[in-house]
């Protein structure tokens, strides 16, 4: 038998529907953060949104004000270096760990995204193409199988992509970078843990210099 997983709480519901819409910059930065526009479009009372805009202050995608209320945190190209830092030192390792402890289901759901990769690279526009990155990035966190780790790698990976979503319209090369997980996969799948940390690490800094050349 499998064991039973429980639903999200509605605090987890809203959590989640708000932070990948602020992570995309669905919501742009600096725009005040509506609880009643929220609550209607999720279908629940404001407790669980202010239980999640909490969480997400934590984690820096919003910030509140006294008497002013909830806003979007701006994007701001100066903590792209220590954001860059942290994923360079933490990635290699979770990648490494990852084609170590993945499961058999695991690897196969690797092998699934890697299959779908072609076409989704092939089809995408720059916005789609984010979006896929962003959901191979907390596949292979999944597959670490540590719980406070895996949070860590979404936490930065959110503020990461921000800060590609304010240059996307500028990029070249998008398709490139995202098809870079496609190695990258492979390796965690065959457990080659080595390779993987070397190719997250330039997977990464070749990010990192992506933005500066277009500062």
């Amino acid at each position: 038998m499998h064991p039973q997983v429980n639903p999200p709480s509605l605090a987890e519901q809203a959590y989640l529907f708000v932070r990948d819409r602020l992570v995309m910059l669905d919501i742009p930065p600096g725009s005040p953060i509506n609880e009643e526009e929220l609550g209607t479009a999720l279908g629940m009372g404001r407790t669980p949104i202010r239980e999640a805009l909490k969480r997400l202050e934590s984690e820096r995608l919003v910030v509140a004000y006294p008497r002013r209320g909830t806003f979007a945190t701006d994007v701001n190209i100066s903590d792209l270096a220590h954001i860059s830092e942290v994923r360079r030192t933490l990635e290699p390792m979770a990648t490494a760990a990852a084609a170590a402890r993945a499961t058999d289901a695991d690897r196969a759901t690797l092998t699934e995204l890697r299959a779908q990769l072609d076409a989704d690279v092939a089809g995408g526009d720059n916005a789609e193409l984010l979006r896929t990155d962003l959901a191979l990035h907390r596949a292979i966190y999944r597959c670490v199988h540590n719980p406070f780790l895996e949070d860590t790698l979404i936490r930065y990976d959110n503020l990461a992509t921000r800060i590609w979503c304010v240059f996307v319209p500028r990029l070249s090369g998008m398709a490139g970078h995202v098809h870079e997980h496609v190695p990258l996969l492979t390796a965690i799948i065959e457990g080659d843990g080595e390779k993987a940390a070397a190719l997250t690490h330039a997977h990464v800094t070749g990010f990192e210099a992506a933005i500066r050349a277009l500062i």
